[in-house]
Formats: C-alpha cells, sequence, structure tokens
C-alpha cells in the first residue's frame, strides 16, 4: 500500500516549460487527500524556491517546502559529514551555490584554495572552469557530484546534463566522484526522512529507469514509470521491470486508487 509520493520533474510533470497531461490533477489529489509528497528532482540547478516558482507558473500548486533538490542533498550530506566552513570549488548553477553558502562554506575561485570540487548541471560550463577543477583534484580535493546524469529532456530535444561535465573531469583526473542525487541512495534516504513514510510504503515516480525506477527498486520501495521522458521503449521497460507504468502522471491520476 503507497503512503506516500516521491514525484521526479523534469520529464515526469513537465517538459521545458510545458506541464505534462494530468499533472495539475494529480498533485491536486494528493493536496486534497492528505497524501504525503515531496518532488524529487535531480536538478541541483534551481533553489526549491526558484523550481516553486516555475511550478507555479504551469499551474501546478508547490511550496518550497515540497522540493527536494540533489542540491538539498548536497547540503544534508555535507551537514552531516563536515563540521564548520570549508572551500570549496563549484560548477553549478544557483541551487548548488545558495546551499554552500547556507552552510557557511566558502566558494572559491582558485583551485590551489579547493579542499572539495563540487559539480552540478552547469549551462555556462567553460574550458577554464574544468581546468580549474582537474588541477584542484589533482591537488587532493575531495571530488562530489550533485548527479550524474548525462542528458535531460526538453522539448527541442536532448540536452547535455551534469554527467557530460562530470566525465569530462573524470577522463583527465582517473577519479571518481562520490555522486549523491538518484540513482544513489544518498538522496533518498534524505528525502524519505523528510516525507515522514516508511521506504516500503513510499512510491517513486519518474521517467528513467537507470535512475529513478533503478533506484526505487534497490531501496524496496514501488515504483512507477511515466513514458513522457527519457524511457519509451518496450524492451527497456521489460528489463528492469518497474511495478507500474503509465502513459502519464494523468493515467497514474486516474488509476490513483490501485495503489492507495
Amino acid at each position: 500500500m503507497v503512503k506516500g509520493f516521491l514525484i521526479d520533474l523534469d520529464g515526469t510533470l513537465y517538459l521545458g516549460n510545458q506541464p505534462v497531461r494530468g499533472s495539475r490533477e494529480f498533485v491536486d489529489f494528493l493536496k486534497e487527500n492528505n497524501i504525503p509528497f515531496l518532488f524529487l528532482t535531480n536538478n541541483s540547478t534551481r533553489t526549491p524556491e526558484q523550481v516553486a516558482e516555475k511550478l507555479e507558473k504551469m499551474g501546478i500548486q508547490a511550496h518550497p517546502s515540497k522540493i527536494y533538490t540533489s542540491a538539498n542533498t548536497l547540503a544534508d550530506y555535507l551537514r552531516e559529514h563536515y563540521k564548520g566552513c570549508h572551500n570549496a570549488y563549484v560548477i553549478g548553477e544557483d541551487g548548488v551555490l545558495r546551499e554552500l553558502e547556507n552552510l557557511g562554506w566558502r566558494i572559491v575561485k582558485d583551485y590551489k584554495e579547493a579542499e572539495f570540487v563540487i559539480v552540478g548541471l552547469d549551462r555556462e560550463v567553460t574550458y577554464e572552469k574544468l581546468k580549474q577543477a582537474v588541477l584542484a583534484i589533482q591537488r587532493g580535493a575531495t571530488f562530489i557530484a550533485c548527479n550524474r546524469d548525462s542528458s535531460f529532456p526538453t522539448p527541442e530535444g536532448f540536452l547535455p546534463g551534469a554527467g557530460a561535465i562530470v566525465n569530462a573531469i573524470t577522463t583527465v583526473v582517473g577519479v571518481e566522484p562520490l555522486v549523491l542525487g538518484k540513482p544513489n541512495e544518498y538522496i533518498i534516504r534524505y528525502a524519505v526522512k523528510r516525507l515522514g513514510v516508511p521506504l516500503e510504503n513510499t512510491a517513486i515516480v519518474g521517467d528513467r529507469l537507470d535512475t529513478d525506477i533503478a533506484l526505487g527498486k534497490k531501496m524496496g520501495m514501488v515504483t512507477i514509470l511515466v513514458l513522457t521522458g527519457v524511457n519509451k521503449n518496450e524492451e527497456e521497460i521489460k528489463e528492469i521491470k518497474p511495478d507500474f507504468v503509465f502513459e502519464d502522471v494523468g493515467e497514474l491520476w486516474k488509476n490513483i486508487y490501485r495503489l492507495l
């Protein structure tokens, strides 16, 4: 029996700036029936406030407290494992920068000062940024990635994700990062703690077999694949076998009582 939901955003509730069919109705149903949920995303570029604003513009009711990003996971992990202020070289956008600033960490521009290299999606990444990152890691800086998604869906097609940047760095340094987002356990453990629902009673809803569904299976959750984002191939779906497959969240909403 499902008692709470972790709901992916990109490719699941929306594509670009367009809501997926049924996304408003699905979220409204959860709210009206007091079913716990969080919007869960590997996207680290925006703050929860910025994500909520984007959802509101699409007519999807959202509050920042309902948003949990890989940048939030980063903050929770660093808070738990590293006390005090540290120096970080960052390839990333507002979501990561804001979380580090809230922790009191110092963002540095010179690789020689960096204790950590933290990488998320950065749509203004440059050769200079990559250079600083690889030099810092070669000097012993701890390498952490918010996620390793190689791409993300948009109405125009798939675009390079944080994983493309991470791979460029690992190719040079030969060092694998600690990856905090899906399909790794960290993001789920912290999110479920915030959700307040046992893992076995939590459903993860997403469009990616290699992250959303693989992670849900690994963690013993109910897994729900929607076919509006990355994975639409029947052969791929047969390999990982989600518990439920729906065309979109609209079809999920219409069949919600099968889960509750």
